[in-house]
């Protein structure tokens, strides 16, 4: 149900203004979405003032409007949507095992049973929304109670029509289509029938004959013979013969359901024919006199119901014509009296010789679709449902395709079958709620390769973080709250079994990515190291581990030292890790490593810290691009007054990866070395890193005389006294 008019908040302009928009030399563009129908809406500047182009502006002076010609489903229409979504899925599993075990559904007994039983709980449920809405109030609703009995209309004649009960596809159904007929649209009024058993003289009334007519043309029998029954003390002799006569007829009318055959039905109904057609003579010998009485042509009317059960259809359509009934009531009592024997597959030729002469109407959906339905012209059934509701064209046609009612050879321009046509515009629909995205995909997998592109499209767009319309912002910041603690994850394990469930690995995977880069922003690297390797992500792995290690020389070595806590235990399962890359790997081990020396520096545990630093070099787990930092936190180990920390043969290594940076870096490699350096640098306020190596230097000489005149040089090989701190 699109809207015609969208309003957009905050205002861009005030109303009645829209003139100063053209002033200010902006014009209004929107770019439509590929996948509903949505639009970005925003001010940019008019053709007609080029030179506004190149005003620079803020990005706030910049709105962008995320606007929709559809109504998003709210209360009662979410419920509708999400509920028979459940009966969809039970439909697609139907299909499925249908093609797994080869069987064929038009002709398997057990699989027309369910396909019937699938069909009317969509009709049940349609009729439960309308009476629901019905005795809800207006406000509450966000489409009328009307159209939900619209829909049920809808679907209840398309189950008589095409979804029939198994092994009555070619018996006649007439009376089912009376059934339908009576229970949707209630004809006489029981308000009529009340108000004429009211009176002492019912005949009197001028609603007495059109009332008796209408019911008889509804097979209402027992209405019919109540009142045929107060003609008995009519003051017209004949009337009260005739009304006698009449009165067993219509309870003794053949019904199919009363026989075991065909058959039998058909010769009952050729029996009954003959007693109608003597009441026919014995009216007609009615002397003319006797055919009024004080109110009416008592004779022309009582004519008009014999002529009915007749199955005159030109009585029966004049009937309809003077009762103000229309198309419908004509074809319907075509199965009942004019040919009982009315089959299925005939329908569509009485239909058409109808309508020729009663047209439906062309300004309501609803009674195009019924015509539509009728006449066996199942596009077009489709075409008028598509404007009334996008969620009945959908589930029409995902019902059709399997009945062999619709074509299952795709489009050539659009490449679609009539069926993921119609599914996918209701996709594209529910695509307009981002908060619909599980019922989406669902309607969308089912459409094909097409549907599945356009489903792992949405897949990857899902928000991760879903608030409520209208949400307070405590609400909000408790939202927050949570995903940084990671119940982000629940959004993502619903989306990862998703995935399995339609076996999209690689959509599984960019998720992954996707929210690996969420929790890089949150600065959750733990879960968003996890990500990337469920993603099999190892660059991103990579990526990450060097936000970690930029921590470090932007926030420094206590915040970095909290934030590898979290990434620490994900080292272990890593590790373990066939498929991933040692190269990134190298890289976390160094990041866990160094935050164990920054936190043996924080704790005091220097000569644990200068084990460590050693240690690092020796293994070669550090960066050559970290190098320069490592050799600077040397320094304040170098300088340690009570007692030397290094070895002379660890000295000796520290010197040596000091002599190998200053090497290159006369090469002309000095970035390869000191890269991290010199950023650390910058972000302190200082520039100079020869300045800084030449400390390094200073200190590392000092050192070594320290060790000389002391005459021990430290120990050769230093245990570690306690284990790791991070």
């Amino acid at each position: 149900m699109p809207s015609d008019h969208l309003g957009v908040v905050p205002a861009l302009l005030d109303a009645g203004c829209a003139e100063e928009l053209e002033k200010s030399g902006k014009t209004l563009h929107a770019s439509s979405s590929p996948l509903n129908e949505t639009y970005a809406v925003y001010p940019a500047s008019s053709l007609k003032n080029p030179s506004a182009k190149h005003h620079t502006v803020s990005p706030d002076d910049q709105p962008v409007y995320f606007v929709s010609f559809e109504a998003l489903p709210l209360s009662e229409r979410r419920l509708f949507v999400g509920d028979t979504s459940i009966i969809f899925a039970a439909w697609q599993n139907l299909l499925k095992s249908v093609t797994q075990n080869g069987t064929d559904l038009l002709q398997d007994e057990p699989n027309q049973r369910v396909m019937r039983k699938l069909a009317l709980d969509y009709v049940n449920f349609a009729k439960e929304c309308w009476v629901h809405t019905a005795q809800s109030s207006s406000e509450a609703r966000q489409v009328p109670s009307d159209h939900y009995r619209t829909l049920y209309t809808c679907l209840s004649l398309f189950v008589v029509l095409y979804v029939p009960e198994y092994g009555l596809e070619n018996a006649p159904f007439g009376d089912d289509l009376m059934e339908w007929l009576n229970t949707h649209f209630i004809e006489p009024s029981t308000e009529e029938g009340d108000h004429l058993s009211s009176l002492e003289h019912s005949w009197a009334d001028e609603t007495f004959w059109p009332y008796l007519t209408r019911a008889t043309l509804r097979g209402l029998s027992k209405a019919v013979t109540f009142f045929l029954g107060t003609l008995s003390a009519h003051p017209c002799k004949s009337l009260r013969r005739l009304s006698q006569t009449l009165i067993p007829l219509l309870d003794t009318q053949p019904k199919l359901q009363a026989y075991e055959a065909e058959r039998e039905f058909a010769y009952a109904s050729h029996r009954w024919k003959e007693r109608v057609k003597a009441l026919r003579l014995e009216l007609d010998a009615v002397p003319e006199p006797d055919r009024r009485d004080d109110y009416e042509d008592w004779w022309d009317r009582f004519s008009d119901i014999v002529g009915i059960l007749e199955g005159r259809g030109e009585i029966i359509q004049k009937v309809c014509e003077e009762l103000g009934a229309d198309w419908k009531e004509v074809c319907v009592a075509w199965g009942v009296f004019v040919d009982p024997r009315l089959r299925r597959q005939d329908l569509p030729d009485v239909i058409t010789q109808v309508l020729e002469d009663m047209p439906p109407d062309p300004t309501n959906l609803e009674d195009m679709i019924h015509a539509a339905l009728f006449t066996g012209d199942p596009l077009k059934a489709l075409d008028h449902a598509a404007k009334l509701d996008p969620w009945l064209s959908a589930h029409l046609a995902d019902m059709m395709e399997p009945l062999a009612l619709v074509d299952k050879d795709p489009n050539e321009d659009s490449g679609l079958t009539p069926r993921n046509f119609y599914v996918l515009s209701y996709a594209q629909y529910l695509h307009a709620d981002s908060a619909l995205w599980r019922i989406t995909v669902a309607y969308m997998y089912s459409c094909g390769k097409i549907g599945a592109k356009t489903a792992d499209e949405v897949l990857v767009r899902v928000p991760l973080r879903l608030h409520g319309v209208g949400s307070s912002n405590a609400t909000e910041n408790n939202a927050d709250e949570h995903v940084s603690k990671g119940d982000l994850s629940g959004i993502i394990k619903d989306l990862n079994a998703t995935c399995h469930e339609y076996e999209r690995e690689n959509v599984r995977r960019s998720i992954c990515r996707i929210a690996a880069r969420t929790f890089v922003q949150k600065k959750e690297y733990g879960l968003a190291l996890s990500y990337c390797s469920s993603a099999e992500d190892w660059p991103g792995l990579g990526r990450v581990v060097d936000r970690i290690l930029q921590e470090y020389i932007y926030t420094g070595p206590e915040q970095y030292t909290r934030y590898v806590l979290d990434i620490a235990p994900s080292l272990q399962a890593l590790r373990a890790n066939a498929g991933a890359h040692g190269v990134f790997i190298h890289r976390l081990i160094f990041a866990v490593r160094y935050a164990e020396f920054h936190q043996r520096l924080l704790n005091q545990d220097l000569q644990d810290a200068a084990w460590d630093l050693v240690t690092i070099f020796q293994e070669e787990i550090a960066p050559r691009s970290w190098w320069g930092i490592l050799l600077c936190d040397a320094v304040q180990l170098l300088q340690y007054e009570p007692s030397p920390l290094f070895s002379y043969a660890s000295a000796s290594i520290l010197l040596y990866r000091l002599d190998e940076v200053c090497a290159r870096t006369a090469q002309g490699s000095g970035e390869d070395y000191l890269r991290m350096l010199d950023t650390k640098l910058r972000v302190e306020g200082r520039q100079d890193t020869q300045q800084r190596l030449q400390i390094v230097r200073l200190a590392l000489a000092k050192y070594f005389a320290r060790c000389a005149m002391i005459g021990t040089g430290g120990t050769q090989i230093i245990d570690r006294r306690v284990g790791p701190t991070v």
